[in-house]
Formats: C-alpha cells, sequence, structure tokens
C-alpha cells in the first residue's frame, strides 16, 4: 500500500511539475509576441500559434500541442502531397510578421514546402502549386508562386535546417531565412490574410514549427526596428506647407485646453501667457477639482465625495449613476484599507467623515494577521442569504449620504474611545494584534469655497504664488505620509481594523439597498450590477489582493472613476467633458486600427504613444 501511495505521491509531481513547465511556457510566448507585435489586439485578431487539427489534410498527422507536423501517408506520387494551416491567418497589424520551421526529418525524399496560403486552398498539394498559395520547397531549392512550375529561388534544406518565413504587410513581400541567415525576396504583392503553411509528401518527413515558443534563430526584432524606423522618418517628413501657423496655434489651443482640463492650473496659467491665450475657467475653479482628483487618486473616496457634494451640491443629485460608482470605488477603497472612513478607525483623524449609526467612530486599532481570511470569508458569507449575488442582509436605512438625510458633519473622529464591537465573528478575525502605524492630522483638504458658486470662486488667484497655494504643499506631505501607511497596511482588509470591517460590512449593506433603489427608480442597469458584483467579490477570497477580481484593488483603477467625475464637473462649467488633445488622440488610434483592419501594415509602426514625450 506504501508503495502505490509513493508512486501516486511522484506521479502528482510529474503533473504539477509538468503544469508549471507549460505556465512558464506560455508566460514566454505571450511576452514574446506582446514585443513582437505590440500594435495586435489579440480579442479581435488572434495570432498563429500553432497547426490547426481541423485545416489539414488526412496524411498530416500532428503532435507536441500541434507544433510538430509529420507525414503518414503513402508518398508514392505529387497527388500524396499534403499541407497544414496554421489556425490563424497572420494580422495586418503585425507589420512584420516571422516565424521558423526547424527539419526534425527530411524523410525518404525531403519533398517539403514552407510557406503561406489562404483560407480554402487545397490542402492535398504543397504551399506555392495553386493560385493564393506560396511556398519554398527544401528539394530543389525553387520558390513557387501560385504555380506549378517553380523559380530559382535559394539552397536546398535538409534535416537539423532552421527555415524562417518573413511576411512584410507594409510592402507585401516575403523572404525566408535558413540558419538565421536572409535568402533575399521570394515573393511580392502578396494578398491579406495569408496563413502559415507547411507541406510534406514523403514518408518519414517531421518539422517543428516556431511561432514564438522559443527565441528565433534569425534576428527578426532587428528588421523589425528598421522598419520602424523607416515608417517613423515617413510620418515626421509629412510636409506642413503654408498652414504651419494655422496648425501650431491650433495645436496650442488643444494643449491649452488640456491643461485646464486635468487641473494644472500652474503650467496652464504660464502656458496661456507664453501663448497669448485666455484661460476659459476660473484659476479657483481648476484648484477644487484639482483637489477632489488628488482625493479619489488617493484612494480618500469618502473625502472626495463629500467635497465634491460641498463645492457643487447639485451634481450627484442628477448623476445617481455617478454617485453610485464613486460609492462602489469607495466600498473597494475600504477593503483596501485607503479610504478616509476605515483610516479613521485605525487611529487617523481625516478632517472630513460621514455618519455611520451602530459603527463606531474611534478604535485603537489592531493590525490584522495574515491567517485572518477564513474567518473574514465566514463573515461576508456566513450572513448571506441574497437572491442578488451580493452581500446579502444589507438594510435599507442607509447613511453615509448614500440615501440619508444626514449632514455631511454630523459627527467625526475621537481617538482613544473604546470599541463598542461585540460581534463574535469579528472578535475571532484578528487574535494577534500590533502597534499601528503613527496617526496624522489631515487638514489638506481646506477647498477654496468662500464665496463659492456651483466651484467657482468670486475672488481672484490671490494666494497663489506661480499658480500653486500652500494647500498643495499640504497636500503632497500628506500624500507622501499615505505612501507609507498604505505600504505598511498592506495585505490586511481593512487596514487591519475589526471596526473598519464592521463600518465596511455596513456600508456595503447601505451600497445593497442603493443599487435597489436605483433600478426601482431608473431602471435596470447592468453595468451598476456588474460594479456592484465586483466589488463585493473581492470579500469571497482568501486574499483578495491577489483574486481573479484583486484588479480592482490596484491605484490604476482610481483613473476612470476620477476621469469621470472630473469631466462631470466640467459639464455643470459648460466645458467638453474630454479635452481635444484626448478626442485627437483617441481619433488617431480609431483611424490605426481601421487601417489594421484594410490591411495596412504600416499602422505597427504608428502607434500615437510612440509620438508622446
Amino acid at each position: 500500500m506504501s508503495g502505490q501511495a509513493s508512486g501516486c505521491g511522484s506521479l502528482m509531481s510529474v503533473v504539477v511539475h509538468g503544469d508549471s513547465a507549460l505556465n512558464e511556457q506560455e508566460k514566454e510566448l505571450n511576452q514574446r509576441l506582446r514585443r513582437l507585435y505590440p500594435a495586435i489586439n489579440e480579442q479581435e485578431t488572434p495570432l498563429p500559434r500553432s497547426w490547426s487539427p481541423k485545416d489539414k489534410f488526412s496524411y498530416i498527422g500532428l503532435s507536441q500541442n500541434n507544433l510538430r507536423v509529420h507525414y503518414k501517408g503513402h508518398g508514392k506520387t505529387p497527388k500524396d502531397a499534403a499541407s497544414v494551416r496554421a489556425t490563424h491567418p497572420i494580422p495586418a497589424a503585425c507589420g512584420i510578421y516571422y516565424f521558423e520551421v526547424k527539419i526534425v526529418s527530411k524523410g525518404r525524399d525531403g519533398y517539403m514546402g514552407i510557406g503561406l496560403s489562404a483560407q480554402g486552398v487545397n490542402m492535398n498539394r504543397l504551399p506555392g502549386w495553386d493560385k493564393q498559395s506560396y511556398g519554398y520547397h527544401g528539394d530543389d531549392g525553387h520558390s513557387f508562386c501560385s504555380s506549378g512550375t517553380g523559380q530559382p529561388y535559394g539552397p536546398t534544406f535538409t534535416t537539423g535546417d532552421v527555415i524562417g518565413c518573413c511576411v512584410n504587410l507594409i510592402n507585401n513581400t516575403c523572404f525566408y531565412t535558413k540558419n538565421g541567415h536572409s535568402l533575399g525576396i521570394a515573393f511580392t504583392d502578396l494578398p491579406p490574410n495569408l496563413y502559415p503553411t507547411v507541406g510534406l509528401q514523403t514518408p518519414g518527413e517531421v518539422v517543428d514549427a516556431n511561432f514564438g515558443q522559443h527565441p528565433f534563430v534569425f534576428d527578426i526584432e532587428d528588421y523589425r526596428r528598421e522598419w520602424q524606423s523607416k515608417i517613423q522618418t515617413q510620418i515626421d517628413g509629412f510636409p506642413t506647407g503654408d498652414r504651419e501657423g494655422e496648425w501650431q496655434m491650433m495645436i496650442q489651443k488643444m494643449v491649452s485646453s488640456y491643461l485646464v482640463h486635468h487641473g494644472y492650473c500652474a503650467t496652464a496659467e504660464a502656458f496661456a501667457k507664453s501663448t497669448d491665450q485666455a484661460v476659459h475657467e476660473e484659476l479657483a475653479s481648476i484648484k477644487n477639482r484639482q483637489k477632489i482628483q488628488k482625493l479619489v487618486l488617493a484612494g480618500r473616496m469618502g473625502e472626495a465625495i463629500e467635497t465634491t457634494q460641498q463645492l457643487y451640491p447639485s451634481l450627484v443629485e442628477r448623476n445617481p449613476n455617478l454617485l453610485f460608482m464613486l460609492k462602489v470605488r469607495q466600498f473597494i477603497e475600504m477593503v483596501n484599507g485607503t479610504d478616509s472612513e476605515v483610516r479613521c478607525l485605525g487611529g487617523r483623524s481625516p478632517k472630513s467623515q460621514d455618519s455611520y449609526p451602530g459603527s463606531p467612530r474611534t478604535f485603537s486599532s489592531p493590525s490584522m494577521s495574515p491567517s485572518h481570511s477564513t474567518n473574514i470569508h465566514s463573515l461576508a458569507l456566513v450572513k448571506s442569504s441574497s437572491s442578488h449575488g451580493h452581500l446579502a442582509g444589507f438594510d435599507s436605512n442607509c447613511s453615509n449620504g448614500v440615501m440619508s438625510n444626514k449632514t455631511p458633519h454630523q459627527s467625526h473622529c475621537h481617538k482613544h474611545q473604546p470599541s463598542s464591537l461585540t460581534t463574535p465573528d469579528l472578535n475571532s478575525i484578528n487574535n494577534t494584534r500590533s502597534q499601528q502605524p503613527n496617526s496624522y492630522t489631515s487638514n489638506d483638504v481646506d477647498m477654496e469655497t468662500d464665496r463659492c458658486s456651483n466651484g467657482v470662486s468670486e475672488l481672484s488667484s490671490n494666494g497663489f504664488l506661480n499658480g500653486s497655494s500652500k494647500h498643495d504643499h499640504e497636500m503632497e506631505d500628506c500624500e507622501a505620509e499615505m505612501e507609507i501607511d498604505s505600504t505598511q497596511l498592506r495585505r490586511q482588509l481593512c487596514g487591519g481594523s475589526q471596526a473598519a470591517i464592521e463600518l465596511m460590512i455596513h456600508f456595503g449593506r447601505e451600497l445593497q439597498a442603493m443599487s435597489e433603489q436605483l433600478r426601482r427608480e431608473c431602471g435596470k442597469n447592468s453595468t451598476n450590477k456588474k460594479m456592484l458584483k465586483d466589488a463585493f467579490s473581492l470579500l469571497a477570497y482568501s486574499d483578495p489582493w491577489n483574486s481573479p477580481v484583486g484588479y480592482q484593488l490596484d491605484s490604476i483603477q482610481r483613473e476612470p472613476v476620477c476621469s469621470a467625475l472630473n469631466s462631470a464637473i466640467l459639464e455643470t462649467h459648460n466645458l467638453p467633458k474630454q479635452p481635444p488633445l484626448a478626442q485627437a488622440m483617441g481619433q488617431a488610434t480609431q483611424c490605426l486600427g481601421l487601417m489594421a483592419r484594410s490591411g495596412s501594415g504600416s499602422c505597427a509602426f504608428a502607434a500615437v504613444e510612440d509620438y508622446l514625450h
């Protein structure tokens, strides 16, 4: 019995090791393909990664993840030839595409062809013999271009040789390589949507394909760089003619509006002065938007929401879906331990706090043990009985501005008051307590609200030094401290505070109630439903940060929320939701997508990002 158990264990070890090796190979393949073909979106245009088991003649056998091809026919006449195509055609957006084939065995006669063919070309033939089929054959070194008659091209190839095929989708040509050396152009005027193809004809012939699974013998990246330089030179040399001055003025306006849109008031003021332009928004309003953005990007969503409600009271009332998105982001930041509410319970005292009935406003915060996961899972899910797939039991007595009429400053944080937690679930979460990092007082969110109407102050830009105020420096100091704190609190749900966990659960109930009210008043909204479900799903994992939904906790996910809120605020000033510069970039990106779909390979080397410095 013990021998069987030992054998089973060894087998499991081999299987696990094999899976790990395969995952590593897949990762290496993905990295190489992204590096070679950065303009490709494989959701729209998948790259060839293997031979197709469905698109081949019956005399072809496949093995080793459909990368090895062997001949299993009779091989007596040309009628016994057999070919196989790759799983997908070569996308035009590759610009330069390359694959290699290693001759494992030339077999009896070495009647092998390597090349390209269109969908529908007869697979009972070697590549190159039929229309829209192209091949380089090993037995005579000839190239075959849609014809049964070949032309002298290169040397023959045999066992051990590595033959590469490079398709240039910019000038629609193809060349081959042998053992890392280019053999020159073989075909011109190639049609689009060709598939890598290989054909065999006699017994014993075996070849292996490399679509990027391993480093190539030929330096294809150097060849790509050469063509990238050519395309960029063409773009840089585009003639502007007599309209250069007109274009310059237009670009300056676009840059100015971009700076204003994103709240770079000091730079916007300086740029406007140097280019003799006017800034079409009060500097105080720009500063207010900038500070709200800083709060969002720092993860301090509670303060960002309250500040928005103070400065733009009608904004969230007119945009319930916007408020819901902000609240969902606040829930995520609570889980992350970065929102002001949970930081307050961790011994900090943010200036702006909302009211949560039944939740303690202060707590001498313990740090959470890494072993909290099972208990958190129970706390979040055992209480669940909702048919909506969200956190269940969420009551409808909403506060925190979700559905409550309470004033924003109804309650604040006070240090060293005893916690009122008695929930056994919470008591079991943190058995190990450690000292909380030093607290701080957030005094950096004093907005310019003097005589403020819809966020626009009647004051001039007095008080600004080179376009920045003392609040900027305080905010920067606060952000630096928050960076240190968030690093120390990483991997601890809600920053490690039991009171914060209870607060987060309560907030989630309110969020669920808000979702239900929105659905009743505005109808079903699939975006809101998915947003809430994904956010609540964080609590289903022992380590939310490394879960399939953990991407939500990444700080980069704050950016679209920040952008949506900023655009909504700008609309209240009758300013564009999106700056013209961003629209122009978006249009350029869409044009490149159209070029790719129309078969123009030049788009591979004209990415908008390449021209942003």
